[in-house]
């Protein structure tokens, strides 16, 4: 059943009907109101309509390992989701098709699913040119942050693998993944490294966006008791990527740093 207050705060946060739209989510965020991660995605699904495609990230990162002594596996039909329960809902769901890749797979329902998540086992990094994220750029889409804070973007990798800059990505390692057929891939795949050039880990700031885009780009309002922010994504990657130009580490912060401060 959809749930009618929240549909209303989607609509004046500006999620509209035919919109490419990729939620990050925090189920517990939106308070006690609702009924079951199901209930929320329905409720987005009506708000996006027939013409709308619905996309989530269903990254398994963790799920996956990439120690030396690990076998890394990834099963498009079967590797869990490790960013929230909304998103492992989703996954889950008949008709949802999800994008071939053992870290940053996105999944997807809706009139554009399909072509969203389309070739991704052709990337060697996690959000490369195949990626959905990459796509929803290039369709002029939407992010919606519901209820987890700016924090959790994960399209701002995208934008770092784009820029270069210098902590992002390390060397590649080999995965065991099947495909929705149950057809067997061996895919070669750089995993994210955030460490700086001294190799110290850094901390991921992507809530700074709201020092650099305007209003037209990044807007926030309250989805029940979640507050919320609706990104559009053409515009943020320009921007960022143009930030990141002039200065690399704008969206990072030295983690000796932080603990000594």
């Amino acid at each position: 059943m959809v749930h009618k207050q929240m549909l209303a705060d989607l609509q004046a946060l500006g999620v509209m009907p035919g919109n490419c739209l990729l939620v990050h989510s925090s189920y517990k965020s939106l308070g006690k109101g609702v009924e079951d991660p199901a209930q929320v995605i329905e409720t987005l699904r009506f708000a996006l309509g027939e013409e709308g495609t619905l996309m989530m990230p269903t990254l398994s990162y963790e799920s996956v390992p990439a120690l030396p002594d690990e076998r890394r596996v990834f099963d498009v039909r079967a590797t869990p989701s490790d960013v929230g329960a909304i998103s492992e809902c989703f996954r889950k769901m008949p008709g949802v098709v999800r994008s071939l890749h053992p870290t940053h797979s996105v999944a997807a329902v809706g009139k554009r699913a399909r072509e969203m998540v389309a070739h991704h086992e052709k990337d060697t990094t996690p959000v490369g040119e195949n990626s959905p994220l990459r796509k929803l750029r290039d369709a002029k889409g939407f992010i919606l942050m519901l209820g987890c804070g700016l924090e959790p973007n994960t399209s701002m990798h995208g934008v770092e693998e784009l820029a270069g800059v210098p902590y992002v990505l390390r060397h590649a390692f080999d995965y065991a993944c099947t495909d929705a057929q149950g057809v067997p891939h061996t895919l070669n795949i750089r995993r994210h490294h955030f460490r700086n050039a001294h190799g110290g880990k850094v901390i991921q700031r992507y809530d700074r966006l709201k020092y650099i885009l305007p209003s037209y780009v990044l807007a926030g309002g309250k989805v029940l008791e979640a507050v919320s922010y609706i990104i559009a994504a053409r515009l943020m990657w320009d921007i960022a990527e143009k930030v990141m130009g002039d200065d690399p580490l704008f969206f990072v912060d030295d983690s000796a740093t932080v603990s000594n401060a």
